[in-house]
């Protein structure tokens, strides 16, 4: 292979007798940026831009919320009658197959965000998922239609899952792509605040029916409260992203209003949305992608969509008590998350990540084992302590994924590494947990699982770069001021000679 630096590729000799034109060449190979490379950000644009992407975001979580804290009531309303547990395990089976699509809903939504933009696709992704929720909410008993009832509640699960294929990773690029370098970190917390504060709506949704409404009429009508509200919340999300424009770092990707020019050093210019090159060119980046994420989502649905469950089946406790344990810690990550995401720009991706890894390996098995000894105080303890490590994740991984990828692929990359993770490990940790407490026999299976998984995440994030407060990869960088900029020229400017 032949060297990259001309140095190295000629002749020493030749570099002693012609250094001007061997400086010509290295200028030529990585020349200086120039001031109309450099994107400066418009406050209110990213602002914008967070606030539209962020409310995607908790629309989504808030469906997916929903489901999981009514998954009791709707193994009763849709599954036939019989063994709790088996009508428990399909639910949470129907739970998992939304996740089953959720890759070809990246494959299929996320080269075409690399090709038609990213505003399209989100807005078209924000329907379905409105339309999949709200459809939920009108579909008749299995007592009414008999086998019609799960096969529609199969249907539009797939619907939700396939939309969601292309929303992670296009709502993180979005951010990211907004975002000043320096501040990334920080926007995209927020994409995660919307993670919570979805689930925060749902949970608290669900634990109002429940304390006003016994459990013959929640199984009768008032399960299907959650699904309808989703229908005017789309048509929110909707207009918020359709009044944005497109990221100016895809607007230099397809020669749009800001033109990249030859000195923005690796700045893509063409806009591909080639599914094949991505596993060709990006396999090792998708492996280390779908770690990354798998460790993330076993301990983010875990926490955050099968605790409720566990406390009910496995201790004891009403629906009622967990979730509002649950309420109160997610009500608290969300008060201190957008510090993790400064944070993670002050100190770096990699170091917040690993301590969301070790905090889960060194933590899990002492969390679960105050939940099981039981009473409010030992049970918030315990999911305090697991809330922490997962905080350290939430608040930095939509900065750290959307990094690994450079500007041409990175909505389809995203979207593909994402969903495949998230159909193997996210989706299927209530029912594989659910499943290994029935064949070992104990209540501690969440801890030895949560810990596994973190395992895998602290060997992925032993192999990643860092990436805080550096452009993004094919994107020329971005700042929040015109001084910014010009300290940037200027410090690429050669130094004097006396």
């Amino acid at each position: 292979m032949a060297a990259s630096d001309p140095h190295q590729a000629a002749d020493p000799e030749a570099v002693k007798r012609h250094p001007t034109l061997f400086r010509a060449i290295r200028q030529r190979k990585n020349p200086r940026l120039r001031r109309t490379d450099i994107t400066v950000t418009d406050d209110r644009a990213v602002k914008r831009a967070v606030k539209a992407a962020s409310l995607g975001n908790a629309m989504e979580w808030f469906d997916f919320g929903i489901y999981s804290y009514l998954a009791v009531a709707l193994g009763h309303v849709f599954f036939p009658s019989g063994n709790d547990t088996t009508q428990l395990l399909s639910s949470f089976a129907t739970f998992a197959v939304a996740f089953l699509v959720r890759p070809l809903g990246g494959m299929f939504f996320g080269p075409m965000g690399d090709k038609i933009g990213r505003k399209k696709v989100l807005a078209l992704t924000m329907i379905m998922m409105a339309v999949g929720t709200f459809a939920i909410g009108i579909i008749p008993s299995h007592d009414s239609i008999g086998l019609w009832a799960p096969a529609l509640l199969i249907f539009f699960r797939l619907v939700q899952g396939f939309s969601t294929g292309g929303e992670y990773g296009g709502a993180s690029t979005f951010i990211a792509e907004y975002a000043p370098d320096k501040r990334r970190g920080y926007f995209g917390s927020f994409l995660e605040f919307g993670t919570l504060a979805g689930y925060v709506g749902a949970a608290g949704l669900v634990t109002a029916l429940t304390a006003i409404l016994d459990s013959g009429q929640m199984d009768a009508w008032g399960w299907r409260i959650p699904f309808l509200v989703a229908g005017p919340l789309g048509l929110v999300g909707l207009y918020l992203r359709l009044r944005l424009d497109e990221t100016p770092a895809f607007q230099k990707l397809e020669g749009g209003t800001a033109h990249a020019t030859e000195a923005a050093d690796g700045v893509e210019t063409t806009a591909k949305g080639d599914l094949a090159k991505i596993f060709r060119q990006y396999w090792p980046t998708l492996i280390l992608c779908i770690c990354l994420v798998g460790a993330y989502n076993i301990t983010d649905y875990m926490l955050l969509s099968y605790m409720p469950t566990y406390l009910s089946d496995e201790l004891g406790y009403s629906e009622t008590h967990g979730l509002l344990v649950l309420l109160v810690v997610m009500v608290f990550l969300m008060l201190i998350i957008s510090q993790v995401g400064k944070l993670s720009d002050r100190f770096g991706r990699k170091p917040l990540l690993m301590t969301g890894m070790l905090g889960f390996f060194f933590l899990s098995l002492p969390a679960f084992l105050l939940i099981r000894q039981g009473g409010i105080p030992a049970i918030t303890t315990g999911m305090l302590m697991l809330g922490l490590s997962l905080v350290c994740m939430l608040g930095t991984m939509s900065a750290a994924l959307p990094a690994l990828f450079p500007t041409q692929v990175r909505y389809g990359s995203l979207s593909v590494g994402y969903n495949l993770s998230a159909s193997l490990f996210g989706g299927t940790t209530p029912l594989v947990i659910t499943a290994l407490i029935n064949w070992s026999g104990t209540n501690l299976m969440p801890a030895y699982y949560a810990m596994a998984a973190a395992l895998v995440g602290v060997i992925a994030v032993a192999c990643m770069k860092e990436t805080a407060q550096q452009p993004l990869a094919g994107s020329p960088p971005s700042v929040e001021t015109e001084e910014e900029a010009a300290e940037l020229c200027a410090a690429q400017m050669p130094e004097p000679r006396f």
